[in-house]
Order: structure tokens, then C-alpha cells, then sequence
């Protein structure tokens, strides 16, 4: 008989179809699950001091935005976007340009959001400046939202 081959797998898995962006917000998700909730203002306004400053700008703007439209929701990261919760579920995030490599930032909704309007509504937007219309529209967009479902 011929000795036996080892059959045994590594251990380390691999996450085919995912980019490598994919694979550090997950991570990043990961971490946040671990970590104490507590702090999430400042975890929240950390991420945002670590952007590029055209996004760090809206950022911190929108950041004030919810803050003062929604004094309910409570910052928090999500897969290392800033994001605002009520009750621990995420409401409403902003994901800067950065994130994904991407020609715009996104402000968007999470499906815990008030939003419905009939059979189509849009959840995300996509952001190159924060013009004061459209800091109008996401002061009013983010009390629609409340109360969460």
C-alpha cells in the first residue's frame, strides 16, 4: 500500500468574488461588533478626520446635518462608514468616495428607514458637494426616516 496523503485542508479560508475593498469593510464590520458601542461619536468623527479632505469636508457636514435633524439616531460605524442608529439598527451612513474607489460619495438609507413611498423611492444619493438645497433635502430626508421600523 502506498503511504497515505495528507488530505487535511489549510485552515485559511479564501473569499473568492469579493474585491479587496469587499474584504476590509468586512473586516472593518467585524471589528465594530467587537468593540464597545458606547463611544460612537467619536469613532464616528475619527473616520471622518481619516478622509480625503473633499470627503472629510461633507463628511463632517452631514455629520452636523443628522445630528442636529435627528438627535435620536446615535453615531456609530458601519463596515467603517459613518452611520447613525436608533435602538442599534442603522438608519441612515455616509460612505465617502474613498471607500470603494468611487467618483462620488454616497449618502444613503438603510431599509430600517421611513422612506416608503408607494412602489419606487430612491435609498441612496450620490454626493460631489453639499449645495444648501441639498443639506435641506437631507435634513428633511433624515427626520422622514424616523421612526425607525
Amino acid at each position: 500500500m502506498s503511504p497515505k496523503k495528507n488530505t487535511q485542508k489549510s485552515a485559511k479560508r479564501t473569499f473568492k468574488g469579493f474585491t479587496d475593498d469587499e474584504r476590509v469593510a468586512m473586516k472593518e464590520r467585524a471589528r465594530e461588533l467587537k468593540a464597545d458601542t458606547a463611544d460612537g461619536e467619536n469613532a464616528v468623527l475619527a473616520k471622518i478626520a481619516a478622509m480625503p479632505e473633499a470627503d472629510r469636508v461633507m463628511g463632517k457636514r452631514l455629520h452636523a446635518i443628522i445630528r442636529a435633524s435627528a438627535p435620536a439616531l446615535a453615531p456609530r460605524l458601519w463596515y467603517g462608514m459613518p452611520a447613525y442608529a436608533k435602538d442599534g439598527k442603522v438608519v441612515c451612513f455616509f460612505q465617502s468616495a474613498q471607500k470603494f474607489k468611487t467618483r462620488y460619495a454616497t449618502f444613503g438609507f438603510s431599509d430600517k428607514a421611513n422612506l416608503d413611498d408607494g412602489a419606487l423611492w430612491p435609498v441612496a444619493f450620490a454626493l460631489k458637494e453639499l449645495t444648501a438645497a441639498a443639506e435641506a433635502k437631507i435634513s428633511a430626508l433624515v427626520k422622514q426616516a424616523l421612526p425607525v421600523r
